[in-house]
């Protein structure tokens, strides 16, 4: 009997101490999140960096493209998404009532869709009009030495060479951004391919991501497509510098993206949405755009939504800092302090 008594003790104590054990390993925390290829090289290093200094969290990002993070937080699959363009109307309408709360729009960066392209032995940039490249686009120039492409382009020899575009094919917030742009300079394109995170682009190749752009044009000799900055940087590829509604020539940089959100600021809207394409100014970068995380007002776990509200601060505060070194321009502080207002309502 005294057998059975220290048995049975023995059976409890581990039982407790399983219990304790497992408690205590329960606070770590996890947030899953997808969407946008055009911000993932910033929010990957945001993520690694938060989890350093909060070794209990774990936030995991998948980079699927601006149309897969809103359908996965339409369907609650992900503590949030990321989009480089806003939810339509519909879109929000859809995602509150099946979420049954707010949802909000937090814009987390700035950066460039850059026109990218291989044209082997060129050592100089092109420099292309905002209708120029409407046109290519639209399949109507065929050839790199096409003479509305040589026009500006005096001092370089372009090639006789077949143009090949390479489009995305995945719901995309970069091409959103593109047909946006080209939406302001052509009303063709307005009216027959549209405004779209999907298009159908009446010419070209397609490829998934802005990785896969990035890679197709690096790999097939007189191509051209478009991606964010940093990732035709990463790729060693060159980019065009592109005309502004001022009929300057400008390069992608920090500078003239930043001064595309300095020139549309007081445009931006309740919801902290704005289309910075085409903006006019002196210096201002024609294709850039904030990049956005959405985010719920209200979370069934409340350490969920305690977690997601203090990384959104630490991103719009120091881990603005991390931006400038991978391409990206940090927010203006006026959207920040706009942007805390919404974080602080999450709960």
């Amino acid at each position: 009997m005294k057998k059975i008594t220290f048995t049975l003790v023995i059976i409890l104590t581990g039982l407790i101490i399983f219990s304790c054990g497992k408690k205590s390993g329960d606070k770590s925390v996890q947030l899953n999140g997808a969407g946008a290829t055009f911000p993932y090289p910033l929010y990957s290093k945001w993520f690694d960096e938060y989890s350093k200094i909060h070794k209990e969290v774990r936030i995991n990002y998948q980079s699927i493209g601006s149309g897969g993070g809103i359908k996965q937080l339409t369907e609650g699959t992900v503590d949030f998404g990321a989009t480089d363009s806003p939810m339509t109307e519909e879109e929000q309408q859809l995602a509150e009532s099946k979420n049954k709360t707010k949802v909000f729009h937090i814009p987390t960066a700035l950066g460039a869709v850059v026109l990218t392209y291989n044209v082997p032995d060129l050592e100089k940039t092109i420099n292309l009009k905002a209708d120029v490249a409407v046109n290519i686009f639209l399949g109507k120039i065929k050839k790199w030495n096409d003479p509305q492409i040589v026009a500006d382009n005096p001092d370089i020899k372009l090639p006789d060479k077949e143009i090949v575009v390479i489009h995305r094919t995945d719901g995309s917030g970069t091409t959103y951004i593109l047909t946006d742009f080209f939406s302001k300079i052509s009303e063709e394109w307005k009216n027959n391919v549209g405004v779209a995170k999907t298009v159908k682009f009446p010419t070209g190749q397609g490829a998934k991501g802005n990785e896969g752009v990035s890679g197709s044009v690096k790999q097939i000799p007189y191509s051209i497509g478009y991606v964010e900055l940093i990732y035709a940087i990463q790729n060693n590829l060159k980019y065009a510098n592109i005309q502004n509604a001022n009929g300057e020539f400008v390069t992608p940089s920090l500078d003239a993206v930043t001064n595309a959100g300095k020139a549309m600021l007081n445009e931006m809207s309740e919801s902290l949405t704005v289309s910075l394409v085409n903006a006019k100014g002196e210096g201002v970068y024609p294709i850039s755009s904030y990049t956005y995380l959405l985010v719920l007002e209200k979370y069934e776990d409340p350490a969920k939504a305690n977690l997601l509200s203090d990384f959104l601060k630490w991103a719009l505060t120091d881990g603005q800092k991390l931006a400038k070194e991978l391409g990206y321009s940090p927010i203006p502080p006026e959207v920040y302090q706009k942007a805390l207002e919404k974080i602080n309502k999450i709960h």
